[in-house]
């Protein structure tokens, strides 16, 4: 009887081992034959959207580890994922979605979007699961792009968020990433926030939400950027400005960019901070276009040639380059490392539309990921770029 019981238990352990880290390894590798099979931007483009449209009501969970044996123990203790890294996975599905929506009035996606918004949101407009972190706040500046709803039924959760992230400023007037960590500022916290501040400012007319944008992003480009070479270190620590973790780390590059050039693009024409945003885009466009693979390609690392090549980090630049190709001084050269860039992104597409190669999340200051696998956020900024991408060559062949 106790050699059965042993026994049984054992196959439940090897049944186990089998679900949660042998078949997702098989399931990989079976979903990666074929990978890059896609020879026309438009097919590429209805792929991914479609895969995103799924995503949005059943967002793959992204793993806080790199750790592929005995994932179970993991999920058992917690420690598989975390809810602050799938507010920015969904808040990029919902940006690349309403881009798709500018020039395409799909019912379905529309369809897709009001359930998640119903999941996430109440019916007057709050969080359904009040947020702790300022990761949120990405995801409530995902709400002022959707081109079909009324903005105003969520401002209930919008000022929730605008006062969270006024929780969490500092001494210096900064805000920093964590209420533990607020001796550090991160330069993930730029793309968080930035966006989101600007527009909560144009919108509901708080001029102090938008000079808390531009401080944050002016005291990291003063305090966290290599002289000379205009990347980020991936922090910088309040007290005594010396720069922390690695300086090039290739999405720590994509956090600023993001955070500045929908900050720019967001911002009034007439605005005071207008042009010095724009500088400020201009100057990370030319450091990333210096630093491009021949193949189109950002590395997780943007300065070695040897490290390996990050999807996230590639859709993020691409973003940047091909709005910054408005900016003289970029033009041209922008518009075609940004078309590279969706070559490169194509390649590594697998045949179902999902996006691979992305970098895990990050561990701590200066603890990078291992693993390179899908990533939502790397598909919402795919969407972004291929439409965009799409609007700007028919307005381009239009003016020709």
């Amino acid at each position: 009887m106790i050699l059965e019981s042993a026994m049984l238990i054992f196959l439940v352990f090897l049944l186990l081992v089998f679900t949660f880290d042998l078949y997702p390894i098989l399931k990989k590798w079976l979903l990666r034959i074929h990978i890059g099979s896609f020879r026309d931007k438009q097919s590429w483009n209805n792929s991914i959207t479609n895969k995103a449209a799924v995503w949005i009501n059943h967002t793959p969970k992204i793993k806080v580890t790199d750790n592929s044996r005995l994932v179970v123990i993991d999920i058992l203790k917690g420690n598989y994922t975390k809810s602050a890294i799938q507010h920015w996975q969904e808040a990029s599905l919902l940006l690349g979605l309403s881009e798709y929506l500018k020039s395409q009035n799909d019912s379905k996606i529309k369809d897709e979007i009001t359930i998640y918004l119903n999941s996430r949101f109440t019916s007057d407009g709050q969080w359904a699961q009040k947020p702790e972190h300022i990761d949120c706040a990405i995801l409530a500046y995902s709400i002022f792009k959707l081109p079909f709803i009324e903005v105003e039924k969520y401002k209930p959760a919008l000022d929730y968020t605008w006062e969270l992230i006024k929780q969490h400023i500092g001494n210096d007037g900064t805000v920093g990433y964590r209420k533990s960590m607020m001796n550090y500022r991160y330069v993930d916290t730029i793309g968080f926030i930035c966006p989101f501040l600007i527009n909560y400012g144009v919108y509901f007319n708080s001029e102090e939400s938008i000079e808390l944008a531009i401080k944050q992003i002016k005291e990291y480009e003063q305090n966290g950027m290599l002289n000379g070479f205009h990347i980020p270190s991936h922090v910088y620590k309040v007290e005594n400005k010396v720069p922390l973790g690695l300086i090039g780390w290739g999405r720590g590059l994509g956090w600023f960019a993001i955070g500045v050039v929908d900050s720019w693009l967001d911002l009034p024409i007439n605005h005071k901070y207008k042009s010095t945003l724009e500088e400020i885009v201009k100057e990370v466009a030319i450091a990333a276009m210096n630093f491009q693979q021949e193949n189109g390609c950002w590395n997780w690392t943007i300065t070695r040639n040897e490290a390996r090549a990050d999807s996230s980090t590639t859709a993020t630049l691409a973003w940047l380059l091909i709005n910054a190709s408005e900016i003289n001084g970029i033009g041209e050269r922008g518009y075609r490392c940004s078309e590279k860039a969706l070559q490169y992104l194509m390649s590594v597409t697998r045949r179902d539309g999902a996006v691979e190669f992305s970098q895990g999340d990050t561990k701590d200051i200066g603890v990078y990921s291992n693993s390179y696998e899908v990533l939502p956020f790397t598909q919402g900024f795919c969407i972004r770029n291929i439409n965009y991408y799409n609007r700007l060559l028919k307005n381009l062949k239009l003016t020709s």
